[in-house]
């Protein structure tokens, strides 16, 4: 039996109950997990509903349970059901074979005057016996003829039923007698309890368990087994069915959990506009899009819950799978290709502010299946979609969203949660064309056409693009890279954001999930230096504007902090959305970032290392640049001494990192050339406190028994990070001590195509990948040590690693071979353009 036979509304409410954050199952034992039998004894359950059970039992967040009216004694012994199936005997009185201790004298006296009466009461009626349990006993008549039953079930019921302190609980052809309270009901509540389960599924087939059914509510589902009156919704046959419930059930947890084809991290495309970013899997389905910001909720989450998170997807009819995907030469317009199908995605640049407008254009010579199922707020809102002219509308969000679809028949299906559309088009016909448009719900024609559009916003990237200076080296890659790094930007703000998206995993099933969807100080400082290096100083003018703002709202440089939203502000406490599974099965899914609120003292150096970036290729330094240069100073002089979480934002105890206090001497360093070079004046301790810098790095900093600078002072465990002693010039490239870092780290972090940051212990569970970024500092060091076959090698390694259309995730794991981390990751990209750049000299 299949799943396709079950009732279709059932199949829905397992879908939907698949997807809660813990899920509890339940089942009765008798006449649901095995079918009703003459000799209770022979009673085994079905083997595919005992291993569905075990298997959902082992999922994350998952409970399974059967509630039985036998003794526990007798139903462990029976069912023979696994250890990690939860076992409730006796209607819900024992939840542990030695139940029976917990009597008290009351109790175990009246349970065996009981006992006496009953035995009475059966003598000379054949076919009925009793089952003794440790808190009740029950009269089954099943076996008697149906005369003698009845008259044996009026006795009972006229005589010990009636007895103070008595609960008497009724079933099919038995009537047991408990001296507790008992009911499968309070059974229920009580594993509920227990597991903190968001939804709960029970399965049953007697009158007992609609005391279980009774108390389900919300997003709960209760399944009745045959025929007979119930206040379960749903309603299946028999135990066979049962076993296809467990076993569908399982199916779509799995699903949910673990995703069910997480595309590969490096194959996602981004689009971009100077608002907005958006990815598209492989195969056309938009998986990831925030509004009305980058750091906003999301419409689209398919990327971390799967197709129930939303997802917005465009396929032939006939099925297969694409022939590839790429950009449009020189824009962020991407094209999927199948055979006589092509589907086009862009990023609106005209559309307004407040507004995030996707086109997406059809053509080709075969059908196609659209699929559009937005779900805003991550999906924690209930939404509807209405048929409206020429398009569709999103009710029930505080943002209008609208698609335009002219031509377009939709099919409205609804899960009982969210609405989603399906429609076949027929492009042969004429390119398809829709427009979704977040932020408005007009459906009005737009007043340029299509093609024209396009154009724009191609040539939006294509012409800035034409501006730059890119190195012969991977000329393309750093083309794509320089790209990537702009779709970064947010033009009306000037922030510039880590990544694009939050909590894609550094360990596939682990917890290590993190939001970079903010802007670093660190990062966009680095982002905007790499563009600037390449002939573009709008962003850093920009960045540098916007840093200026965050500045204005401080008591104090000093205060600043590693992180702030793309607007600015501080961001909230970070949260998880325990709605979504996650990548891969990867949770928790993070939005917002603990970080914030940490320490970090190498934030200001980037700073003043981009404005004399930038100071040099405009040829001046602006005043409001020198103040800002003297604020980082100025903050560095008070704090640089302090321990801090330092750049990989351990979530441990502080400490006396290598990297914060070279960044620190930068600080000054950089200050004093400023001065020297556009005839500033320098604060007088500032050469003295270079000094002051420099020497306790290389008397603290240094660890003989390693041979190499430490991560911190407190230690011999090693970073990739104090590869940058000597890049940045605080002590010379040809000291003995960085060639022996450079093979320390070397030796230590790196594990062939891709370096580790570290391999100590911070505080985390779990592994993760190497990184980019480090593997860059690497093949920098290798040139500065003289060791340019190395650099190069290790180079071509991280470009193989990136995906098909370019683009580079924060991590790669040399072992399992994929990639792992937000995506794209600035860090990377501007890793990859420094070394083109370095190994084109």
């Amino acid at each position: 039996m299949t799943a396709e036979s079950l009732p279709a509304d059932l199949r829905r409410a397992i879908v939907q109950v698949a997807r809660t954050p813990r899920l509890l199952v339940a089942c009765d034992y008798d006449g649901t997990l095995a079918p009703i039998v003459e000799d209770p004894e022979q009673a085994r359950p079905h083997s595919e509903s005992v291993g569905a059970l075990r298997s959902l039992a082992g999922l994350h967040e998952t409970t399974t349970a059967v509630i039985s009216g036998r003794a526990l004694r007798d139903l462990a012994t029976l069912s023979r059901l696994p250890s990690e199936v939860h076992l409730v005997g006796s209607h819900g009185s024992e939840f542990d074979v030695g139940f029976v201790h917990a009597l008290d004298e009351q109790a175990r006296s009246l349970h065996l005057l009981i006992e006496t009466e009953l035995e009475q009461l059966i003598e000379g009626a054949p076919g009925v016996h009793l089952e003794v349990k440790p808190a009740s006993i029950a009269v089954h008549v099943r076996r008697a003829d149906a005369e003698v039953g009845e008259r044996v079930l009026a006795a009972v019921r006229s005589g010990p039923c009636t007895w103070e302190g008595v609960q008497v609980t009724e079933g099919k052809a038995v009537v047991e007698l408990a001296v507790i309270h008992t009911d499968k009901g309070h059974a229920l509540d009580v594993l509920r309890h227990q597991v903190g389960a968001t939804a709960a599924v029970f399965v049953g087939d007697d009158v007992t368990d609609e005391k279980a059914f009774a108390r389900l509510h919300g997003p709960d589902v209760g399944i009745k087994v045959g025929d007979g009156e119930s206040l379960a919704v749903y309603r299946i046959n028999d135990p066979v069915e049962v076993a296809t419930v467990l076993a569908f059930m399982l199916e779509e947890r799995q699903n949910w959990l673990y995703g069910e084809q997480a595309p590969p991290i490096e194959r996602l495309s981004m689009l971009s506009s100077e608002r907005s970013v958006a990815l598209v899997t492989p195969d056309a389905r938009l998986t990831w899009m925030c509004h009305p910001e980058p750091d906003s909720a999301a419409v689209f989450a398919d990327l971390l819950g799967g197709p129930s998170a939303g997802h917005f997807s465009i396929s032939p009819e006939r099925g297969g799978l694409p022939l590839g995907q790429r950009y449009l030469p020189g824009t962020m317009t991407v094209e999927t290709r199948w055979a006589g199908l092509l589907v086009t995605d862009y990023l609106d640049h005209a559309a307004l502010s407040h507004r995030t407008d996707l086109t997406r254009v059809v053509s080709g010579t075969s059908p196609a299946v659209v699929e559009f199922a937005p779900r805003p707020e991550f999906g924690q809102v209930q939404v509807r979609l209405v048929e409206s002219g020429e398009g569709l509308l999103v009710r029930g969000v505080s943002d209008p969203i609208a698609l335009l679809a002219p031509g377009v028949t939709w099919e409205i299906t609804s899960d009982g949660m969210h609405d989603s559309a399906r429609a076949v088009i027929h492009p042969e016909h004429g390119p398809v064309v829709f427009e979704l448009r977040c932020g408005t719900n007009d459906l009005t024609p737009h007043s340029t056409v299509e093609a024209d559009r396009k154009a724009i916003a191609g040539a939006y990237w294509s012409e800035w693009l034409d501006t730059l200076v890119l190195p012969p080296v991977e000329k393309d890659l750093v083309a794509r890279s320089a790209l990537t790094l702009r779709g970064l930007c947010h033009s009306e703000t000037g922030a510039i954001m880590a990544a694009a998206t939050t909590s894609l995993p550094e360990e596939i099933g682990g917890i290590r999930n993190w939001d970079y969807r903010y802007c670093w100080l660190r990062d966009a400082s680095m982002t905007a230096k790499a563009l600037v290096s390449l002939g573009s100083t709008a962003e850093a003018e920009a960045f540098l504007g916007w840093v200026h703002g965050v500045l204005a709202t401080l008591p104090g440089p000093e205060r600043l902090h590693p992180l702030y939203t793309i607007a600015g502000t501080t961001l909230g406490p970070e949260a998880v959305i325990d709605t979504l599974p996650g990548y891969a099965g990867s949770r928790p899914v993070r939005v917002g970032n603990l970080a914030n609120q940490q320490v970090q003292l190498d934030v200001f150096g980037p700073v003043v290392d981009l404005v004399v970036a930038l100071s040099q290729a405009r040829g001046t330094l602006t005043d409001d640049d020198w103040r800002m240069v003297r604020a980082m100073a100025e903050a560095v002089t008070r704090r640089w001494h302090e321990p801090d979480h330092g750049i990989w934002e351990e979530r441990h105890r502080p400490r006396h990192h290598v990297y914060s206090k070279v960044m620190c001497w930068l600080t000054i360093d950089r200050a004093l050339t400023l001065a020297a070079t556009y005839g500033r004046e320098p604060e007088p301790e500032w050469a003295a406190l270079r000094e002051q810098i420099s020497t306790d790095v290389l008397t603290n900093g240094w660890n003989d028994e390693v041979k190499s600078f430490t991560t911190a002072y407190d230690g011999t465990d090693l970073d990739a990070a104090t590869l940058l002693i000597g890049m940045v010039g605080l002590i010379d490239p040809t000291d003995d001590r960085f060639h022996a870092t450079v093979t320390a780290v070397e030796a230590e972090l790196r594990s062939g195509s891709t370096v580790y940051r570290y391999h100590r212990d911070d505080g985390l569970p779990g592994d993760e990948g190497g990184f980019h970024l480090c593997a860059a500092w690497m093949i920098e060091a290798y040139l500065l040590t003289g060791r340019r076959p190395e650099a190069e090698d290790l180079f071509a390694q991280i470009v193989d690693a990136a995906g098909p259309t370019g683009l580079l995730p924060e991590e790669y794991d040399p072992i399992a071979e994929r990639s792992l981390g937000n995506h794209p990751q600035a860090y990377s990209h501007l890793g990859l353009i420094r070394c083109a750049q370095l190994l084109s000299v």
